[in-house]
C-alpha cells in the first residue's frame, strides 16, 4: 500500500518507520533541511536525535506529490494547524481513501475533535485516529507498547489495524471514536498538573491524588461529551494518562515540571522544539467544563496557572483547601 504522512514530528516520523518496512511510504514536512536529512542521512536529528531511520524510508516538501499518491494518509501535525493542512490535501487527494489522524487535541473556537475536522475538510473519507500511550522515543528503540484505532467502520478498523501493527507495537481497535479521542487530548492537562507536582516536590501520595482525579474529570467530560465511560479506564484514557503523567519524555509533563519550578511559561515553551498540546487544550477544556456543567476544579486550577493567574505552588494549595465531596464525584 502506498501510504502518505503528513509531518515530521517525532510521533510523524515514527509512524513513518514503523510503517515503511512492509509499505511503500513517504513522509511530508514542510522544511526541506529535514527531507534531505531524512533521505541522504536517514536521520531526523531535530525531533529525534540519536535515533537511525530505515532506509526505505523517504521524505518530501511536495505536499501534492505526497497526497495524490496516496491510498492511506496519515496527518501528524499539531491541532492548531491540522486544519490548515488537511485543507492543502484537497485538491489532491485521491476520493474515498482512509485519513487517520496522530493528533491528541481539540481545536480552538469550534472544540472539535480530529476526526471531526477530517469530516468536514475531506467528506466521504473514512475518518481515524491513532492513540493511546505511544512515547515515540521507546517505539522507536523497538520497546513494546500499544495503541488503538478509533473509528465507526468495522472494515476499515481491520484494515488501518493489519497496516499499523508492527513488531511490538500492538493495535487494537475501538468504535468509541469520541472517547478515545478526547482521552488523548484531555490527559495532557493533567499531565501538566502531574508535572508541577514533581517541580513542586509535594511527593507521590499528592502526585498519585492529582493523576486519579484528573481521570475522574477526564471521564466525567468525556462522558458528558458523548464517550463511554469504560473507554477512559482503557488504553486512550487511564493507559495514555499514566504513560504523560510518568515518563521524563513527556512534554506536557515537562511543562508543567517547570512551572513548578517557578518558571515563566513562555520561557519554557520557547525552548521546546516540539508542541505541548496540553497548553492550547487546558483553556477548550474549561470552555467545554462551562458548557456541560462540570466543576473540572484540576482544569480550571491549570488554566489560571497557564494564564499567569496563579502559580503552580498557590495552586496546589488551593486544591488542598477544596473541600472533599464523594470519591464519585469533583475534586
Amino acid at each position: 500500500m502506498r501510504i502518505s504522512i503528513l509531518g515530521a514530528g517525532s510521533w510523524g516520523t515514527t509512524v513513518a518507520a514503523l510503517v515503511c518496512k512492509r509499505h511503500d511510504t513517504l513522509l511530508w514536512t514542510r522544511d526541506p533541511g529535514i527531507v534531505e536529512e531524512i533521505n541522504d542521512k536517514h536521520h531526523n536529528q531535530v525531533y529525534l536525535p540519536g535515533f537511525a531511520l530505515p532506509e526505505a524510508l523517504t521524505a518530501t516538501h511536495d505536499m501534492e506529490a505526497a497526497v495524490s499518491r496516496a491510498q492511506l494518509l496519515i496527518i501528524g501535525v499539531p491541532s492548531h494547524v491540522f486544519r490548515g493542512v488537511l485543507g492543502r490535501t484537497a485538491d489532491h487527494v485521491p476520493p474515498w481513501i482512509p485519513v487517520v489522524s496522530l493528533a491528541k487535541g481539540l481545536e480552538h473556537g469550534t472544540h472539535l475533535r480530529m476526526t471531526q475536522i477530517i469530516e468536514q475538510v475531506l467528506p466521504g473519507h473514512p475518518a481515524a485516529a491513532l492513540t493511546g500511550p505511544n512515547l515515540a522515543r521507546e517505539i522507536l528503540a523497538g520497546k513494546a507498547a500499544a495503541a488503538v484505532i478509533a473509528t465507526e467502520n468495522p472494515s476499515v478498523a481491520g484494515m488501518l489495524q493489519t497496516i499499523l501493527q508492527r513488531g511490538l507495537l500492538r493495535v487494537y481497535t475501538n468504535d468509541d471514536v469520541t472517547g478515545c479521542e478526547l482521552g488523548g487530548a484531555l490527559k495532557n492537562v493533567v499531565a501538566i498538573a502531574a508535572g508541577m507536582a514533581e517541580g513542586l516536590g509535594v511527593g507521590d501520595n499528592t502526585r498519585a491524588a492529582v493523576i486519579t482525579r484528573g481521570l475522574a474529570e477526564l471521564t466525567q467530560l468525556g462522558a458528558a461529551m458523548g464517550g463511554k465511560a469504560a473507554t477512559f479506564a482503557g488504553l486512550t484514557g487511564l493507559g495514555d494518562l499514566l504513560a504523560t503523567c510518568l515518563s521524563p519524555h513527556s512534554r506536557n509533563r515537562h511543562v508543567g515540571e517547570q512551572l513548578g519550578k517557578g518558571r515563566v511559561l513562555g520561557d519554557v515553551l520557547a525552548e521546546m522544539v516540539m508542541v505541548a498540546e496540553g497548553v492550547s487544550t487546558t483553556p477548550v477544556a474549561v470552555q467545554l467544563g462551562d458548557r456541560h456543567g462540570l466543576e473540572l476544579p484540576i482544569c480550571r486550577i491549570i488554566n489560571q496557572v497557564l494564564t499567569g493567574e496563579t502559580t503552580a505552588r498557590d495552586a496546589y494549595a488551593d486544591l488542598r483547601h477544596t473541600p472533599a465531596g464523594t470519591e464519585s464525584g469533583p475534586w
